[in-house]
């Protein structure tokens, strides 16, 4: 089939690259892909979804935004008419990002008649108006709406079911969850690795955006609480943004620059060496839609201390593959990053845990999962 892949932008974000997964799904189950964006891109992610089979198509050649509601509802009439006329695609697949509602209608208007959402995110983003509106669409609309965790889709709909290949796509019954898969630039670590937690050089670690919605203003103050204890412990932060001078300033004040090292932001191609550098991985974010970091660390044995919001719950279960701590707790992070440091075996077990939980969320899975929803959407 024709399938049309369409999204707000083509930057680095968890978003996007997951969306590269889904356009490697469908060119490897046969079928012609067209990604268009609506705004902002980069040359790079542009050139690897064209690496992975896609045509590209880009309603804002510059990527900037129009101003105003009229010029962003005309970009996108305009923009999505002359794609679905070049494509004539059998599948529109929407990334159900703002704008996310205004698209699906545009490519309905258009004459797509079999459209698929993907949310990102949960519900608790969207006001009671937005939900309605969601309702609407994926009752009249949609010939299905995927969510990456449960808890997403129940808070869209009050019930969840994972996908499996056997769901019927029935007007008033088409949702369902697809968990996010494992990035390319990940491997599977092969083997456990060892952990000195007797001597108490352990390395935690964060890789993130530095911003307060995910939770980085913990990290600094959780930390100082337990270096305090353990002083062999070090504190290694790869990732940029708006508080990475704020947590610089909080380490030097606590005397704590000798043990913490920002490594700034770093190529995908790169992450993994600095996961092998992690023994507890820390996601104390306050919003999460799936937590891909987290299946990225723990594909490299990284035991997780993440906070017990959004899918996290679902990707990191408490007391498996790691420890939950409650949310905005800074107190509760150090304590049960703390409760690790002192348990070799329960470290060394949540590790194994965590290889073997991560191998739920292989490509391979994936795309099975993709193709068994496209041959459903072919029959409909």
């Amino acid at each position: 089939m024709k399938v049309l892949v369409c999204i707000p932008c083509l930057l680095t974000g968890g978003t996007e690259i997951q969306t590269l997964s889904l356009v490697q799904a469908l060119a490897a189950a046969g079928h012609d892909v067209t990604t268009v964006c609506y705004f902002e891109h980069s040359p790079e992610i542009i050139r690897r979804y064209e690496e992975a089979g896609a045509d590209v198509s880009l309603l804002s050649p510059d990527g900037s935004r129009p101003v105003g509601v009229r010029n962003t509802l005309g970009l996108l009439w305009s923009g999505l008419r002359k794609t679905v006329r070049e494509v004539r695609p059998d599948v529109a697949h929407v990334q159900y990002m703002a704008p996310g509602a205004i698209p699906i209608v545009l490519l309905r208007a258009l004459g797509v008649r079999r459209i698929v959402a993907t949310a990102h995110t949960a519900a608790d983003i969207y006001s009671p108006g937005g939900l309605k509106i969601i309702s609407l669409l994926n009752r009249r609309v949609l010939r299905a709406f995927q969510c990456i965790t449960e808890r997403a889709e129940k808070s869209f709909f009050g019930a969840s079911s994972l996908f499996d290949g056997n769901n019927k796509l029935r007007r008033h019954d088409n949702h369902f969850t697809i968990y996010n898969n494992l990035p390319s630039y990940i491997s599977l670590r092969e083997g456990t690795r060892a952990t000195d937690t007797k001597s108490g050089g352990i390395t935690i670690g964060v890789v993130s955006r530095l911003e307060p919605i995910k939770g980085m203003d913990l990290v600094i103050p959780a930390f100082a609480s337990i270096h305090k204890e353990y002083p062999c412990t070090s504190l290694l932060v790869v990732g940029d943004g708006s508080l990475r001078e704020r947590m610089e300033a909080e380490a030097e004040s606590a005397g704590l620059s000798g043990a913490v090292s920002f490594a700034g932001r770093q190529p995908q191609s790169s992450l993994q060496e600095y996961y092998d550098r992690i023994d507890i991985l820390l996601m104390p974010s306050r919003s999460e839609g799936f937590g891909l970091t987290a299946v990225e660390g723990m594909a490299r044995g990284c035991v997780l201390v993440a906070a017990d919001t959004g899918g996290l719950p679902e990707v990191v279960r408490d007391g498996t593959d790691g420890l939950l701590h409650r949310p905005e707790d800074s107190g509760d992070l150090a304590d049960k990053v703390k409760m690790l440091i002192k348990d070799a075996a329960l470290m060394r077990a949540m590790s194994e845990s965590a290889l073997r939980r991560s191998a739920n969320f292989s490509r391979e899975a994936y795309n099975a999962r993709i193709k068994s929803l496209y041959d459903l959407l072919a029959r409909k």
